[in-house]
């Protein structure tokens, strides 16, 4: 199986001729600076998930379609066989399942995170929505200096165009599948 890094640089430099931007005009969108999308687009580097947000953000894309394969008609997927995109010391592990479909507007994460972990993440454009099911522990999730806490068999749904954070309070691990509608 491909790399997630080499798969990344493959869409987002098809993504940036077909819509015609030069690299300076995608660091002027996204805040990224033009070497490290050089970088990125060329396979020489794994980029953050904060990075990757920061461009697919700027690009008005979903996260996965800057590291989808092209899809199948019918997939079963296994977390085993995907790399996970790693942040916080590899604290906090994503493994995008289903990645996004302009047709159904939505894409799957499964999501791990270790004892005590906190991952802050910024906000998504602007209708974005979030909703996060609880398999294994409990998630505290922050959303504008409010605090929710959610425990396995919960779930919970928010608008993610504004910074929030996930945080595993719990001494084990804290499993959750994410869905992000993008509308």
């Amino acid at each position: 199986m491909e790399q997630i890094h080499i798969k990344l640089g493959r869409n987002l430099k098809s993504i940036r001729q077909t819509r015609g931007f030069s690299l300076d005009k995608v660091s002027e969108l996204t805040g990224v600076s033009k070497a490290m999308l050089g970088q990125i687009e060329r396979g020489e580097t794994s980029p953050t998930i904060s990075i990757i947000w920061k461009i697919a953000n700027g690009l008005r894309l979903s996260f996965t379609t800057l590291i989808e394969e092209p899809p199948s008609e019918i997939a079963v997927i296994t977390k085993d066989e995907l790399e996970p995109l790693l942040e916080e010391d590899g604290q906090y592990r994503v493994y995008p399942m289903f990645p996004f479909d302009p047709t159904k507007k939505f894409e799957v994460y499964s999501v791990e995170m270790d004892a005590g972990c906190t991952h802050e993440s910024e906000a998504h454009s602007p209708g974005v929505e979030e909703y996060i099911l609880v398999s294994s522990g409990t998630l505290v999730i922050e959303i504008q200096n409010t605090s929710y806490t959610v425990g396995a068999g919960s779930a919970v749904r928010y608008a993610a165009d504004q910074p929030h954070s996930y945080r595993n309070p719990g001494g084990e691990i804290v499993r959750y599948d994410a869905i992000i509608y993008y509308p």
